[in-house]
């Protein structure tokens, strides 16, 4: 397919990376960076009910040609794409995200995608799909804490019922202490992106889902973040919150401001 084979060009242009040489490890800061800002997470397509299955050409045309965003499992998805065709040793896995407000981890059971990337002899998680709460920096299995502009990450082992690992987070301006992302296991890999496809379905048709019931989109800014949803939108700037309670005429308005999607 014409458009597979410029998955490369296409990523590269569409997160604004212009170096052209082949990639290193290094890079991946720049990567995970650049694609925060210029790819929103966001699942307007689930709730206009025109989701598609997960393929290689749906996720492709879907963020590459149309440019639009997408959720975890689609965007992970398509970095994965890009850190093979650039020869990554890497894999997806699923994991399942701990409910900080319930103190309990999610009931819709393992459906957070990430990758993980092994780097000379050394295992990494690699997440460009976490929504507001992104690593932005491949954060190592070894425990070793990692900072960057929206806080600090680490990785702790233990052996539990929901993982052997558990990505913890303090970030930037909004958590004094660490708290748990999520858990998951890196016994099963994915290489193949179509097996995916349940964790989509699970994901838009679960009860417990919060992205099946409203329009959800945020991203990085230079200056923190923004978030859109059909009743507010958030900027976080320099560690200061604003919030604005809005109606469907300033959400398509801010929907265009912030986020042109192309249909």
């Amino acid at each position: 397919m014409p458009v597979i084979n410029n998955l490369d060009k296409r990523f590269r242009d569409r997160i604004h990376f212009s170096p052209s040489g082949p990639l290193t490890f290094e890079d991946l800061d720049s990567i995970l960076g650049k694609m925060a800002h210029a790819i929103p997470f966001e699942n307007v397509r689930i709730i206009e009910k025109r989701s598609q299955e997960m393929s290689e050409e749906n996720i492709i045309d879907k963020v590459l040609v149309r440019k639009e965003g997408g959720l975890c499992y689609e965007l992970n998805s398509l970095l994965y794409l890009f850190l093979k065709e650039n020869h990554f040793e890497a894999s997806l896995i699923q994991g399942i995200v701990y409910d900080t407000a319930r103190g309990e981890f999610g009931k819709m059971g393992r459906t957070h995608v990430a990758i993980l990337v092994q780097h000379e002899n050394q295992l990494y998680i690699v997440d460009g799909g976490f929504g507001g709460n992104l690593p932005m920096k491949p954060v190592p299995l070894s425990g070793e804490t990692v900072s960057s502009s929206n806080g600090e990450f680490r990785i702790s082992e233990g052996h539990t019922a929901h993982g052997h690992y558990q990505l913890e987070m303090k970030l930037k301006h909004k958590d004094t202490d660490w708290r748990i992302g999520y858990a998951f296991d890196i016994e099963e890999t994915i290489s193949d992106v179509s097996r995916l496809n349940g964790v989509r379905i699970t994901v838009e048709e679960h009860a417990e889902s919060l992205f099946n019931k409203h329009p959800l989109l945020t991203k990085r800014t230079d200056g923190g973040s923004v978030t859109l949803t059909d009743k507010s939108f958030t900027r976080w700037e320099a560690g200061k919150v604003t919030k604005e309670e809005i109606d469907s005429e300033r959400y398509n308005e801010l929907l265009n401001i912030w986020f042109p999607l192309s249909n």
